[in-house]
């Protein structure tokens, strides 16, 4: 193993930093009210994912035969199911986005950056409440599902405004060019990148929604209102899940062979796909199958310029790295599981072919894969937010248990794929019809029932770190 990560880094010679360098890729988290806003967004992004743990606990009240007449709606199944998936990707992803813009920012616009924290709560509270409150269908659209109820849209609404103002006022922060060259500069400027991308989301998401007709079936509606802006902002999240591979890997002790100049070279690649999309908007029709497809080409090919050379580098890193401490150790682990459950994601994406539960693989690894990294930056910054240092084993063990239940989880999907088992579908529906496609969703489940237990032990040393208070 050692001796082909000798020859990547070889190969890679001109990605090297200067002889003897010691590059250190870490933001300096300030006091004052930025640090307290970036407290609040981390607050808020742990609220959405315990939120969507509880939403994944009344997943499986609503299949069970006595418990189910007592829910709101008849089909509470895909009603929380839509709910659980939008904390836990979307409003996790946009709410830590928050936290790592208000580190790197500056001390100026901060009203506009509290009232985009406000209004991000609230459609967060609304979209939460509106399962119970205002019920109405669920709709299973890609990237952004939902339900069709006036609550819960206006809750999604509100949430993407303020969410919205935070790229905005993360892009107004001004940054002199040379100091993008410095460690730490290049990390900010990694995080322009996704403000950047944020933004282009919020236009595509915006030019959708003015071309295609409200008087469409919902299913159609929503989407074609998704498609575009949803590649899009994937590449905000991989740009942020980028700075905290760099940031994680110096915790851990790794030295990235990496230049700043470098770094700053790479995110801007990893960005540069994005301006393709007002092109896609202004020479196809949003309900064109071209329009479709080059949206789909955008993140596939374009979503991979960076991310490789970054693995590749972060992994010569952790390979030349000594041991870490007790108190490295859970951030060590969380970033040697979110470059294998990424890498997975990504590479299985070459094996879809058809609507079979390859797809739900491919995401499931790729939005594990940075929800992992985020965890893991989650361990590292509390302490750095004036709270005490989570308890180092259960946090050391955590991210190799969550780890490990979602690569069983992808696997079985994958195995089943293979076999043409369809996306979308539960139960009967599924019609398993041979001994392998059952082996294949049982390995699928038990990976499953792993990645929730590490979940919640994620929940369990967050929630311990918060009650000890300030450090």
């Amino acid at each position: 193993m050692k001796t082909l990560v000798a020859s990547f880094a070889a190969a890679a010679w001109p990605l090297r930093a200067p002889a003897g360098a010691d590059v250190r890729y870490a933001l300096a988290v300030a006091g004052g009210e930025r640090r307290a806003l970036a407290s609040a967004w981390l607050w808020l992004a742990i609220a959405a994912l315990l939120a969507s743990g509880v939403f994944s606990i009344l997943l499986v009240v609503a299949r069970a035969p006595f418990l189910q007449p007592l829910l709101p709606t008849v089909d509470f199944f895909r009603v929380a199911l839509v709910v659980h998936v939008d904390l836990s990707v979307l409003v996790w992803f946009a709410s830590f986005a928050g936290v790592l813009w208000s580190v790197a920012g500056t001390e100026r616009w901060l009203a506009l950056a509290w009232a985009a924290f406000g209004l991000a709560v609230l459609g967060t509270a609304a979209m939460s409440a509106a399962p119970f409150v205002n019920p109405g269908a669920p709709v299973m659209a890609n990237y952004v599902p939902v339900i069709d109820s006036a609550l819960f849209l206006w809750g999604l609404v509100v949430f993407g405004i303020g969410f919205g103002l935070a790229s905005l006022r993360a892009l107004a922060v001004p940054q002199k060019v040379g100091a993008w060259l410095a460690p730490d500069g290049a990390l900010r400027f990694g995080l322009n990148t996704a403000a950047v991308a944020a933004a282009m989301a919020l236009l595509a998401l915006v030019w959708s929604a003015a071309a295609i007709s409200p008087a469409l079936e919902a299913k159609t509606y929503y989407e074609l209102l998704f498609w575009g802006p949803g590649h899009v902002v994937q590449f905000c999240w991989s740009l942020l899940m980028m700075v905290a591979w760099l940031w994680l890997a110096t915790l851990s002790g790794a030295r990235v062979p990496l230049s700043p100049r470098i770094v700053v070279l790479l995110f801007a690649i990893g960005l540069v796909a994005v301006f393709a999309t007002p092109v896609i908007y202004l020479a196809w029709d949003v309900a064109s199958v071209e329009h479709q497809k080059l949206f789909t080409w955008q993140m596939r090919f374009g979503g991979g310029l960076a991310i490789v050379p970054i693995t590749i580098a972060v992994l010569i890193g952790l390979v030349r790295a000594a041991p870490v401490s007790a108190a490295e150790r859970p951030c060590r682990t969380a970033l040697v599981s979110s470059l294998l459950l990424f890498s997975a994601g990504g590479l299985i994406g070459f094996l879809i072919q058809g609507s079979d539960v390859r797809i739900p693989a491919h995401y499931h690894g790729s939005i594990v894969g940075i929800t992992l990294a985020l965890m893991g930056l989650t361990y590292a910054l509390l302490p750095r937010l004036g709270y005490t240092r989570p308890l180092p084993r259960l946090a050391t063990w955590q991210p190799v248990l969550y780890g490990t239940g979602q690569f069983l989880h992808i696997a079985g999907l994958v195995w089943s794929g293979g076999y043409g088992v369809q996306r979308k579908v539960a139960g009967a529906e599924q019609v398993l019809r041979t001994p392998s496609e059952v082996a294949g969703m049982a390995l699928m489940g038990i990976g499953g029932l792993i990645a929730v237990i590490g979940g919640l032990a994620f929940a369990l040393v967050v929630l311990r770190t918060l009650r000890r208070g300030k450090a």
